[in-house]
């Protein structure tokens, strides 16, 4: 199986985990699931009293300079890590 098809799957597996993955995870998920689909962040960093949405984009903007294909394998070695 292919890179993008594993990811792919990986995408559908996540949503079916027995136990639902702490916050950190989350974030770390989001970070290489949007690492792998469109590379560096981008946008403006959203402000300060938006806690949520700052610690998505700071997440992802921790993965800057990771190939799509690295967050790729990242994503999909995570998602298979915590199905077990």
């Amino acid at each position: 199986m292919n890179l993008q098809t594993q990811f792919k799957t990986a995408q559908k597996d996540v949503l079916t985990l027995s136990k639902r993955p702490d916050n950190n995870v989350l974030l770390e998920l989001y970070a290489l699931f949007k690492q792998g689909n469109e590379g560096d962040v981008t946008g403006q960093k959203p402000g300060i009293l938006d806690f949520v949405k700052k610690a998505k984009y700071e997440a992802w903007e921790n993965k800057k300079g990771m190939s799509k294909k690295e967050a790729m394998q990242a994503y999909v070695d995570l998602v298979d890590r915590l199905k077990k």
